[in-house]
């Protein structure tokens, strides 16, 4: 008799939206943050965190079993990554896309099917012109959604100022730069280089904010503008970091010819993405991430590398290559 495939990746599958929704409520109520100062009691955590007896304990051993806490007896702490990246008093905080993702994108992923039957959004829009329209005009949904794409960039950000060879450059532009993470980290770790955020006006005080809490401003400036109607400001480097799967093609398109068109003889332009292998058989972020864009947007869809390069040469682009970055982000380099 043949034996029978085995169920177990369908089922684990199956149960990730569960896990996913364990982790996203310990990002909500603060049980990294509150585990900061120490490992604690079952009992001592629930009740720091509010949370009913019945289920406390599951939940807490849940996150062990997922490997984002740990426990030593009775007493749980948190991992050192955890540690690192979910403490909201680190400046190294990268729960904000946890809580954009908990407080928004959970919710509409529950309509994909709906999504993929009408290639329509399902998110505040509905079918309308522009979610950053739906976003932007609300100061708290503001705020959130740019914390979250600081969670999101932080250490993309800080490997791309590692690995790209500032030192021949001057100045940088970060196209669509929401809080200002990567304008930061760039400026942080070259002294020489003079570089700013563009984004729309109304992004300016919290980037402001952002960088000032840094120690920044005097070299990171935020430049307002829209993109999508105005040129692009000039700069040795331009940056386009999660900003062209917004997108449809034709959009896409001309965004790199506004870049191509800012960036002086010898300037680069970085596009960095969840980019999608080149075979679209491997990296499942890049593709969940295009599922994402259905979802967010009116006609966005990530991309792979090969597309992107493409699409450079298109634009006027003599050189591009596309480079590894941290984890499932990717850049891609264009030389002018």
């Amino acid at each position: 008799m043949s034996k029978d495939p085995s169920l177990d990746r369908i089922d684990e599958i199956l149960w990730q939206f569960a896990a996913s929704k364990a982790f996203l409520s310990a990002v909500e109520l603060g049980v990294f943050t509150e585990l900061a100062g120490g490992p604690l009691d079952c009992q001592t955590l629930r009740a720091r965190l509010g949370l009913h007896p019945r289920a406390a304990r599951d939940f807490f051993d849940t996150l062990v079993a997922l490997g984002v806490l740990e426990r030593h007896g009775e007493r749980y702490a948190n991992t050192p990554e955890s540690a690192f990246y979910l403490d909201r008093t680190k400046p190294n905080y990268a729960g904000g896309i946890a809580e954009m993702a908990n407080a928004r994108l959970y919710g509409f992923w529950g309509s994909l099917t709906q999504a993929l039957r009408t290639g329509q959004p399902q998110n505040e829009i509905q079918g309308g012109d522009s979610i950053f329209d739906a976003l932007y005009s609300d100061p708290q949904r503001l705020k959130g959604f740019l914390t979250g794409m600081t969670g999101n960039s932080l250490p993309t950000a800080r490997a791309m100022a590692e690995k790209f060879p500032w030192r021949d450059y001057k100045t940088f532009v970060d196209i669509g730069t929401a809080q200002g993470a990567l304008p930061v980290q760039i400026a942080l770790a070259h002294q020489h280089l003079g570089g700013g955020g563009y984004d729309l006006p109304v992004v300016g005080p919290v980037f402001n904010e952002y960088v000032a809490s840094f120690g920044l401003q005097d070299r990171v400036h935020f430049h307002p503008g829209d993109f999508m109607k105005e040129p692009l400001p000039r700069a040795d480097v331009l940056i386009m970091g999660h900003i062209l799967h917004d997108w449809n093609l034709d959009e896409k398109r001309m965004l790199l010819a506004k870049a191509y068109d800012a960036l002086p003889r010898g300037g680069v332009l970085i596009v960095y993405e969840h980019l999608i292998d080149d075979e679209r058989r491997n990296n499942l972020r890049g593709l969940l991430m295009s599922l994402n864009m259905l979802i967010e947007t009116p006609g966005g869809f990530d991309f792979t590398g090969a597309d992107c390069r493409g699409w450079m040469r298109e634009a006027g682009f003599g050189d591009a290559r596309v480079e590894h970055l941290i984890g499932p982000q990717w850049m891609v380099i264009g030389v002018k």
